[in-house]
C-alpha cells in the first residue's frame, strides 16, 4: 500500500473519531444521552483493557510462550462472571461518594487522606508512563511495517521516524483535552470520548477476526488443518516450555490480570467512573468476557502461521501486519493497521484522562490551596478554572513523560515488557482496595503500611529490572523469578495491611467511612445539626467557585427546597453537609472537598457514643431503608415547610403592625392636606398667586392619594390572578433602555456605573410590555435608592435560557440585603428598609412578585453575589390565559 494513502486514511480515522467524540457530547448536552448510556457503548468501552500490548503483543507473547497468553484474558473474564456483584457493589459505593479515581477511592475510604491519594497516585504515573510509551512505540512499528513505501524510498529506520511517536502524542493530547476536560461537575461524564472508544473497541474488533478469519480460511484449510498445525508447534522445543502449565506462574499472571481489571487507572475510569449505575454490569458480566473471548480466539492461529511463513527474523509482535501485507492483502492488511492503531489510542486517552484527574485532584489543587491560602469565601478566586487548566496541564504533562520515556528507551526489549510490569504496579492497591470495601477493621495506617511494602518490592524487583536497573530477585532453581517477586509483593503487601490495621485504630473519620463502604449506605458527616445562614453564604460562594454560579445556585435551590424552604439558603444539617462534600468530591476530590468544607462550616468533633449511634442507625438502615426514606423525607420537607412559615409569620406580624401605621399615616396626610388647603381656599381674601397655589398643592396630595390607592388596587387584583395582560413581542435592551431612563429620577444626585452587555440583551421576548417594564423599573430604582458603596455599580446581564425565555440578572455591589430578610422582601407587610428613610408605601417589591406570576415567570433574590442581586427569568411566552386576553 502507498505510504501516502496509509497517512491519508490515518488522518481521515482520527478526523472520523473527532466527529464522533464531538456529535456524542452534543447530543449529552441536549439531553439526548438515552442511547448514550445503552449498556452495549458501555460494555464497548470496557475494551479499553485490549491495548496495543494485547492486540499485538497477544500474538507475540502465544509465539513465544504458548497458551500463556490466556491468562491475559482469564482473569477479567473470572472477575466478571464469576464476582460481578462484587463490580455492582464497588460502582454502587463509588457513585454514591462521587469517587472521580481509584487514588479518590482509596481516600475517601481510609479518612479522606489526601497523602495517601498522592501515593496512589504516584504509582499509577509510574506504572502508566512506560505503558502510555508502549503505546506510541506500537504506532511506530506498525508505521514501519509500510515504510518500504515511503517517499524518496527511503527506508524508515528508527530515526527518521522518530517524530511519529510525537506526533501522536500531540494528536491525543489535544483529543484528550478537547473531550476530556469540558466541564467541571460532580456528575460528569466523557460522553464524547466513551462513545468514540465504543467506536473503536468494534474496529478493531472486526480488524483482529477479520485477520483470523483470513488466516484459517486463506492462509490454511480450515480449522482442522489449523489444529494440526498447532499441534506440531506445540511440540516446538523453543516453546514448549510455554505450552506446559505451570501452575505456580499461571497463577500469578490470572492475580495480577484480574487484579488490573480492577485497578488500573483507565479501566476503574470506563467501569466505575463513567457508569451511569450499577445495572450496567448485568449486560458487561457476559458480553464483556465474550469480545474478551473473540479478541483471543485467533490468537494461536496468528501466531503459528506467521511463525511458519515469515522469516525467522520477524517480530512475532508485528505477525497481524506482516501476514496480510506479505500475502499481498492490502486492504486487510490497513483494516488491521486501523485496529491496531485504535487499541492504542484508546488507551491513551482514557489512561490520560484518568491520571491527569488523579495528578490534579491530589497533587496540583492541594499544593495550590496550600500555597494560595485564599479565605474560603472569596469569590475572585476562580478555583473551577485552575482545576480545568491543572487537568490540561497533567494531560500534556503524562503525554510528554510517555513521549520522552520512549524516546529514551529507543523502543527496546525492555519496552515490550512494560504491560505485566504496569499491571503488576497497580496491583500493589488491591489489598487496600478490597479490603476497605470487606473489612470495617481496616485504617489508614494500614493502608499506607501495604501500599507502601508493595511500593517498594515491586520498585525494587519488577520495575527497575525491567529498565535495566538492579538484578532479579534470586530464587532457587526451578523457580520462576517474575512469579517470586510477584507474589512476595502482594503477600507481605496484604501482610502489612491486615498486620498494622489490627493493630492500629481509626479515628472517627475513617470509621464513619468503614461503615459506609463496607455497609454500602449513605455517611453523615457531622453528629450534630448546624444552622444559621450566615454560614450557609460562603458555603455557596465555595460551590460557585467550583461548579460555576447558576449550577452552584441551582443544587442549593434544590437543597433548601427539599428541607422545605424557599430561596436558596438551605440549613446546615448533616445530611446536607455530606451530599455537598460528596458532590465537591466529584469535581476536586474527596479529601480536599472535606478540607474546604471544614473550613467553610467548621464541623463538630465527633464521640465514640455518636459512632455507636451511627453504627446502629446504618444497621438498622439497612433493613428497613425503603420503608422509611420516603416518610423521614417527607417529614422533613413539613417541618421546614412549618419552621419556616412560622418564622415569616412572626416577622410579619411586626411587619404588618409597621405597614399599617405607615398606611395609615400616608393616607391621613394627602386627606389632611386636602381639607385643610380647601378650607383656606374658602378665604374670600386670598389672591389670585395664593389660590393659584394652594390649588396645586391640593392637586399634588390628591395625586399622591391616588396612587397609593392606585398601589393596593393593583395588588389586589394580581393576587386574585384577574389582571388583563396586553401580550407583545418586544426587544430587551429596549425595555433595560427605558427602565434606566425612567428609574434615573430615583436619586439624580448619585453617579451610578451601569455596566451592561448590550450585544446579548438583543433578544425578542413575547410578554406584556407595560408589565414588564413595571418590574424592571422598580428593581432598578431600588438599586439606585439602597445600594450604599461609595462608587456604586449596577451590572445587568441576560442570556437565553436553554429552554427558552429569557434570564435577567440585576446586581449592585452595595452591602446587599440582611440573611434574616431575604426570605420576606417580596411579603406586602415587609420593607426593604426603614420606612422612614425609604418612603412611599413599600408594595414594590410585592406587586413585582404578583407581576411575575401573572407573566408566567418568577423574581427572586440571589444570595451571595456581593451586593442586591435580583434575577428576573421570563418563560418563552405567558400562560394561555394571557394569549386569550392579547386576542379579546
Amino acid at each position: 500500500m502507498p505510504f501516502e494513502s496509509l497517512v491519508a486514511t490515518c488522518l481521515a480515522y482520527v478526523v472520523l473519531m473527532f466527529g464522533v467524540a464531538y456529535a456524542a457530547d452534543r447530543a449529552a448536552a441536549r439531553g439526548h444521552v438515552r442511547w448514550l448510556d445503552h449498556p452495549l457503548v458501555y460494555t464497548l468501552s470496557l475494551s479499553v483493557y485490549c491495548s496495543a500490548w494485547t492486540f499485538y503483543g497477544a500474538v507475540g507473547y502465544a509465539s513465544r510462550s504458548g497458551l500463556e497468553f490466556l491468562t491475559i484474558y482469564l482473569g477479567p473474564t473470572i472477575v466478571f462472571t464469576g464476582a460481578w456483584w462484587g463490580l455492582r457493589r464497588l460502582v454502587r459505593v463509588a457513585r454514591m461518594h462521587h469517587v472521580t479515581s481509584v487514588a479518590d477511592l482509596i481516600s475517601a475510604r481510609f479518612g479522606k487522606s489526601n497523602p495517601l491519594a498522592g501515593l496512589v497516585t504516584l504509582i499509577a504515573v509510574i506504572a502508566s508512563t512506560p505503558y502510555i510509551a508502549l503505546q506510541l512505540q506500537s504506532v511506530r512499528l506498525s508505521f514501519e511495517v509500510f515504510a518500504t513505501d515511503a517517499p524518496n524510498g527511503a527506508a524508515l529506520d528508527g530515526s527518521a521516524f522518530g517524530g511519529t511517536g510525537l506526533w501522536v502524542a500531540t494528536g491525543l493530547a489535544l483529543f484528550t483535552i478537547l473531550f476530556g476536560t469540558r466541564n467541571l461537575a460532580a456528575d460528569e461524564r466523557h460522553h464524547g470520548v466513551v462513545t468514540a472508544i465504543a467506536l473503536e473497541a468494534v474496529v478493531k474488533l472486526l480488524a483482529f477476526v477479520a485477520l483470523g478469519v483470513f488466516v484459517v480460511w486463506g492462509l490454511a484449510d480450515g480449522p482442522l488443518d489449523m489444529l494440526d498445525r498447532i499441534a506440531r508447534a506445540s511440540t516446538d522445543p523453543q516453546v514448549a516450555q510455554g505450552w506446559m502449565l505451570q501452575p505456580d506462574r499461571w497463577t500469578a499472571l490470572i492475580l495480577v490480570s484480574a487484579a488490573a481489571i480492577l485497578t488500573l487507572p483507565r479501566m476503574f475510569q470506563v467501569m466505575v467512573v463513567e457508569a451511569a449505575d450499577e445495572e450496567r454490569l448485568h449486560v458487561a458480566g457476559w458480553a464483556f468476557p465474550a469480545y474478551l473471548f473473540a479478541m483471543s480466539l485467533f490468537v494461536l492461529p496468528i501466531a503459528v502461521m506467521g511463525r511458519e511463513m515469515l522469516p525467522a527474523s520477524a517480530n512475532p509482535d508485528l505477525y497481524v501486519l506482516t501476514l496480510p501485507a506479505a500475502a499481498g492483502q492490502d486492504l486487510l492488511a490497513l483494516l488491521v493497521f486501523l485496529g491496531g492503531f485504535s487499541a492504542a489510542t484508546s488507551m491513551v486517552v482514557v489512561c490520560a484522562i484518568a491520571v491527569a484527574t488523579m495528578v490534579s485532584n491530589h497533587w496540583l489543587v492541594p499544593v495550590w490551596l496550600a500555597l494560595r491560602r485564599i479565605p474560603a469565601g472569596d469569590e475572585t478566586d476562580d478555583l473551577r478554572g485552575f482545576v480545568l487548566n491543572a487537568r490540561r496541564l497533567a494531560i500534556l504533562a503524562v503525554m510528554a513523560a510517555g513521549w520522552v520515556y520512549h524516546e529514551a528507551s529507543g523502543g527496546t526489549a525492555a519496552l515490550a515488557a512494560m504491560g505485566l510490569v504496569a499491571f503488576t504496579g497497580m496491583a500493589q492497591v488491591l489489598p487496600a482496595m478490597v479490603g476497605g470495601l470487606l473489612w470495617r477493621g481496616a485504617n489508614r495506617k494500614g493502608a499506607y503500611a501495604g501500599i507502601g511494602t508493595g511500593f517498594a518490592l515491586w520498585m525494587a524487583l519488577l520495575f527497575l529490572p525491567s529498565v535495566g536497573i538492579g538484578g532479579a530477585l534470586p530464587v532457587p532453581a526451578g523457580m520462576d523469578a517474575w512469579t517470586a517477586a510477584v507474589m512476595l509483593a502482594l503477600i507481605l503487601n496484604t501482610l502489612a495491611f491486615i498486620g498494622v490495621s489490627i493493630f492500629g485504630f481509626p479515628d472517627p473519620v475513617e470509621r464513619l467511612q468503614g461503615l459506609s463502604f463496607v455497609s454500602a449506605v449513605e455517611p453523615i458527616r457531622h453528629s450534630r445539626m448546624m444552622r444559621g445562614n450566615d454560614r450557609a453564604e460562603p458555603l455557596l460562594a465555595m460551590a460557585r467557585r467550583v461548579w460555576g454560579a447558576d449550577a452552584a445556585l441551582r443544587y442549593f435551590q434544590a437543597e433548601a427546597r427539599a428541607q422545605g424552604k424557599s430561596g436558596y439558603l438551605p440549613d446546615l444539617t448533616p445530611r446536607f453537609l455530606t451530599r455537598l462534600e460528596r458532590r465537591l468530591a466529584g469535581s476536586i476530590g474527596s479529601a480536599t472537598a472535606h478540607a474546604m468544607i471544614d473550613r467553610v462550616a467548621g464541623g463538630v468533633a465527633l464521640t465514640v457514643s455518636d459512632l455507636l449511634q451511627v453504627a446502629d442507625e446504618a444497621q438498622r438502615a439497612k433493613e428497613e431503608t425503603q420503608r422509611l426514606e420516603a416518610a423521614r423525607a417527607e417529614l422533613v420537607r413539613t417541618a421546614g415547610q412549618l419552621r419556616e412559615a412560622n418564622d415569616k409569620l412572626t416577622a410579619l406580624s411586626v411587619q404588618k403592625d409597621a405597614f399599617l401605621g405607615q398606611i395609615s399615616h400616608e393616607l391621613r396626610t394627602p386627606m389632611t392636606s386636602v381639607r385643610a388647603f380647601s378650607e383656606i381656599l374658602k378665604d374670600p381674601s386670598l389672591t389670585e398667586a395664593e389660590r393659584t397655589r394652594f390649588a396645586g398643592i391640593i392637586h399634588d396630595e390628591a395625586g399622591r392619594l391616588t396612587r397609593l390607592l392606585d398601589d393596593l388596587l393593583d395588588l389586589s387584583v394580581l393576587e386574585s390572578r384577574r389582571a388583563q395582560l396586553t401580550v407583545g413581542v418586544a426587544n430587551l435592551h429596549d425595555l433595560i433602555s427605558r427602565a434606566l431612563s425612567a428609574a434615573s429620577a430615583t436619586r439624580p444626585e448619585r453617579g451610578f456605573l451601569i455596566d451592561r452587555d448590550l450585544p446579548s440583551e438583543h433578544l425578542a421576548v413575547i410578554t406584556d410590555v407595560d408589565r414588564l417594564l413595571q418590574v424592571l423599573i422598580n428593581v432598578i430604582s431600588n438599586a439606585r435608592k439602597y445600594c450604599d458603596a461609595v462608587h456604586p455599580v449596577l451590572i445587568i446581564r441576560v442570556r437565553r435560557p436553554e429552554g427558552g425565555g429569557a434570564v435577567i440578572d440585576i446586581v449592585d455591589n452595595g452591602s446587599g440585603i440582611d440573611s434574616g430578610r431575604q426570605s420576606l422582601i417580596f411579603e406586602k407587610f415587609a420593607r426593604l428598609n426603614d420606612p422612614a428613610r425609604a418612603g412611599g408605601a413599600g408594595l414594590g417589591l410585592a406587586i413585582c412578585r404578583e407581576i411575575m406570576l401573572n407573566l408566567g415567570g418568577e423574581i427572586s433574590y440571589l444570595p451571595g453575589q456581593g451586593g442586591a442581586a435580583f434575577r428576573i427569568v421570563l418563560p418563552p411566552r405567558p400562560p394561555a390565559g394571557a394569549e386569550e386576553a392579547r386576542q379579546a
